[in-house]
């Protein structure tokens, strides 16, 4: 049997993720400030360490955002790693097959963090109803 209650009542609401291009923001500074600081302390020229704290960065981003931003999350992440974590700085590159990966690996973290709050709010939904 279905029960109407009122929201306001008691009953909160699923979360609504965030705008869009407020996360892609996030995503633009937060990708900025990690490349910066894995330069700084990390060995430059091994990107291995900057891919990974983008990872990071990009499924805790995931985690408030709609899975139509994960793309541009994931593409913002890869142009600051591409052009400031590996020599020559500030370049663009096409290394095929790294890159690829590099994207791959970062719009997976995205959509899973998105994924995992999705599926962490429809529970949390579910276990309000009944």
């Amino acid at each position: 049997m279905i029960e109407w209650v009122r929201i306001s009542i008691g009953a909160r609401a699923v979360p609504q993720p965030v705008a869009t291009p407020i996360v892609w923001f996030a995503a633009f500074t937060g990708a900025l400030l990690l490349v910066a600081i894995t330069n700084h302390f990390g060995e430059h020229g091994h990107p291995g360490t900057a891919l990974l704290a983008l990872s990071l960065l990009a499924a805790v981003l995931g985690l408030c955002a709609r899975f139509t931003a994960a793309p541009g999350t994931a593409v913002l992440c890869w142009l600051l790693l591409n052009g400031f974590a590996i020599p020559p700085l500030g370049q663009l590159t096409w290394a095929g097959h790294r890159d690829t990966a590099w994207l791959a690996c970062l719009l997976a973290a995205t959509a899973f963090g998105t994924g995992l709050a999705r599926i962490a709010n429809a529970r949390a939904a579910y276990r309000r109803i009944t």
